[in-house]
């Protein structure tokens, strides 16, 4: 099994892909990727995109956590399909399906599957079919803080659950201090931000610590934010700035956004060693999820609880959210040449550099057929 494993994961360590080219993205929030280019590499990304007859324009709305690949995408898209233009706007899970139910855009980002009542509502607007969750982007949810002198800190399921349940308020707590015996924890407070937004991260965040830490986490989760005091920023790159800007801050947000002074925790999961926050550590993470998803549904279910060597548990998987029947023609073949493209081998090697990680081979494979039945 482990030579299995091991295998695997080989496959899923895809290099990774430069991106250039022109974007016609319109997105809140957005941060520059900071990725490189190369016209070989480019033109080569360009050469596997197939058009078909993609026209117009497509509106999408959902996850800040994938905006990053989002953007990364859309410029190898539009570069090869010039009659398309793609505007995505990251507003958050929750936003996201609420549009695309309320039949405002092609296709939605979400970081939580659709609940069953979201399902009833997609009917309406997907003629004699139903919205369906199709999982392109995975990576790790870090744990970005901003402590003076403290990098490389330890943190664990139960103490974040204190941190951000307003009962460990001081960075030289006693039960930080235990974590990291060598660490030179200063007498700071902690500020602890969480999203004001409804969020997919906030959901997989919490869904961590109900499973990890169920007896100091008592609040059951969702995309809202239900704990108690903290203060609150929208989209992942608002809590990141945040974190940025307040000595003693702590958030959660996806890995591509903890970076220009945010360090990252590693997490003491019981495993041999603390694990980080890296797209490897996802990976191996997303290999052992299970496909919960009824029909042409592709939901997943992790197991938040691991102590797996090498196993990253606040990890995420994106799904956009399209209709599998019954999508508006007008937008139909953009949607699933765009679809086609990211679930592609090319689209998924982009996903490294930004600090995410490609889905497992076995359940892209899925999604490609999908995708391709979509009408």
């Amino acid at each position: 099994m482990k030579l299995q494993r091991k295998n695997r994961l080989r496959a899923l360590s895809l290099g990774a892909v430069a991106v250039s080219g022109a974007l016609a993205l319109t997105a809140c929030g957005s941060d520059d990727t900071g990725t490189g280019s190369s016209d070989s590499s480019s033109s080569a990304a360009n050469s596997s995109i197939k058009c078909d007859d993609a026209k117009g324009q497509l509106l999408a709305n959902g996850s800040s956590a994938q905006k990053n690949a989002i953007d990364a995408w859309v410029k190898q898209f539009v570069t090869a399909c010039k009659d398309v233009q793609i505007n995505y706007k990251s507003e958050g899970s929750g936003a996201g399906v609420t549009a695309f139910t309320q039949g405002q855009v092609a296709f939605a980002g979400s970081d939580s599957a659709l609940k069953p009542e979201e399902v009833t509502a997609s009917k309406e607007v997907c003629k004699d079919g139903q919205g369906i969750d199709l999982p392109m982007v995975g990576g790790p949810i870090a744990v970005g803080y901003n402590v003076p002198g403290a990098e490389g800190l330890v943190l664990d399921a139960e103490t974040l659950a204190k941190i951000f349940d307003s009962k460990i308020t001081n960075w030289n707590d006693a039960a930080i201090a235990k974590l990291n015996p060598d660490a030179k924890l200063p007498d700071l407070k902690i500020q602890a931000f969480h999203r004001s937004d409804e969020s997919g991260t906030t959901d997989n965040f919490t869904k961590y610590l109900i499973a990890a830490a169920p007896d100091q986490w008592k609040y059951e989760g969702g995309k809202a934010w239900q704990a108690k005091g903290g203060q609150s920023a929208s989209g992942s790159s608002g809590v990141a700035q945040q974190v940025k800007q307040t000595s003693g801050a702590i958030s959660y947000m996806e890995l591509s956004y903890a970076k220009d002074g945010i360090a990252a925790a590693k997490l003491n999961t019981g495993a041999s060693e603390p694990v980080e926050a890296t797209v490897e550590n996802a990976t191996t993470a997303i290999a052992d999820a299970k496909v919960v998803g009824t029909g042409k549904d592709l939901a997943l279910e992790l197991n938040r609880a691991t102590k797996a060597d090498g196993a990253y548990p606040i990890t995420l998987v994106t799904y956009e959210i399209v209709c599998d029947k019954g999508n508006k023609a007008d937008t139909l073949a953009a949607t699933k040449a765009f679809l086609t493209y990211i679930a592609s081998e090319d689209g998924q090697k982009i996903l490294a550099e930004n600090d995410y990680a490609p889905i497992p081979e076995e359940i892209i494979a899925k999604v490609r057929t999908t995708v391709a039945s979509l009408s």
